[in-house]
């Protein structure tokens, strides 16, 4: 089986869209979310998508299937708020290693059997690891600027028992995402290293940030270049920005990182920007024709879609992106400025 590596010079990879769009369709009542096991839970559960994949797990791998229907080479596995500090809202820190492996082994089984059908199309799993509704960097006073919510240890603890769970489930790649904060995504790259040689094991990382407003920069205050530098110290499969932006906002941060990054560059933005009900409108035609400029300029080599797209979407991104060849890069490549 070719190994994502190889692939990523060879074609742009598909990554798949938003899960949690997918799972809104199913309406998923209280009694849902619960299933028979956490019927008597003492707090509420609707809400928490990651505990579907204990309580409606056939609805996990049916999305799975959707995107790998609808083109895609790499689907994430349902466990952006798997970790024990995200899970602490559901008093749920205790399953945070079942959550990681069974979303794992859900989506590698379809992974897999999705393989077997189109041999000549082999189809990944990234381990998707959220920021947590935490922030190392920023205190959440502003009458006490010094406080801390988190401690890097305590994060770097937290992403370390997740990523076990995800790698023992059988992931391909890890992938830390929608980073708003990368004292954060550092304590995660930190705990994956750790983990990497404590398992001995090789598996490819992608990180990509997110760029939370006009200003061009990520919550904690960086910008793309900054961003870019602060985790090239770690040896990555891609670098990437994906949800807060649509496409075409997203293609100017994307073309720093194009610029100067030794990795491979990966795009996922959010299907445009939010409406005043917070639903996305931009219909899987438009969004391509947008992310046709990354194409076209040679931005890219992993396309997806976050907040607000379906397989439609992925569909429509996975037509355009075969028209064109994956964004060159050498390893040697660094940032041409200091921060």
């Amino acid at each position: 089986m070719s190994k994502i590596e190889d692939l990523l010079s060879e074609k742009i990879l598909i990554l798949d869209g938003a899960m949690g769009t997918m799972l809104q369709e199913y309406k998923f009542t209280e009694e849902d979310f619960r299933g028979k096991r956490f019927a008597d839970w003492p707090v509420s559960l609707k809400g928490n998508n990651d505990l579907l994949s204990l309580t409606q797990p056939s609805a996990i791998a049916a999305v799975h299937r959707k995107y790998f229907d609808a083109g895609a080479d790499i689907v994430e596995t349902n466990t952006f708020s798997a970790t024990s500090i995200a899970m602490a809202d559901y008093q749920m820190q205790e399953l945070v290693y079942e959550l990681n492996y069974e979303s794992a082994r859900i989506a590698k089984e379809v992974a897999q059997n999705v393989t077997f059908e189109t041999p000549d199309k082999p189809r990944f799993v990234a381990g998707a690891i959220g920021p947590t509704n935490k922030t190392a960097s920023m205190s959440p006073d502003v009458n006490d600027p010094g406080f801390r919510a988190i401690s890097f240890t305590e994060l770097a603890a937290a992403y370390k028992e997740q990523a076990k769970g995800l790698i023992d489930g059988g992931v391909d790649v890890l992938l830390v995402e929608t980073v708003f904060d990368t004292l954060n995504a550092k304590a995660a790259l930190f705990a994956i290293e750790e983990l990497k040689e404590e398992l001995d094991v090789d598996i490819p990382v992608m990180i990509s940030g997110t760029i939370t407003d006009a200003s061009g920069r990520t919550l904690s205050g960086q910008t793309a270049e900054a961003f870019l530098i602060s985790i090239s110290h770690i040896p990555l499969l891609s670098v990437g920005f994906n949800c807060a932006l649509g496409a075409k906002q997203l293609t100017p941060h994307l073309e720093v990182l194009a610029k100067s990054s030794g990795f491979g560059v990966s795009a996922y933005p959010n299907a445009g920007l939010p409406n005043a009900f917070g639903e996305y409108d931009q219909s899987p035609t438009e969004m391509a024709a947008q992310i046709r400029e990354y194409l076209s300029r040679g931005l890219v080599n992993i396309l997806g879609g976050c907040c607000g797209t379906t397989p439609e979407h992925i569909k429509a991104i996975a037509e355009v992106a075969k028209e064109y060849k994956p964004r060159e890069f050498k390893k040697e490549i660094q940032p041409e400025t200091e921060v």
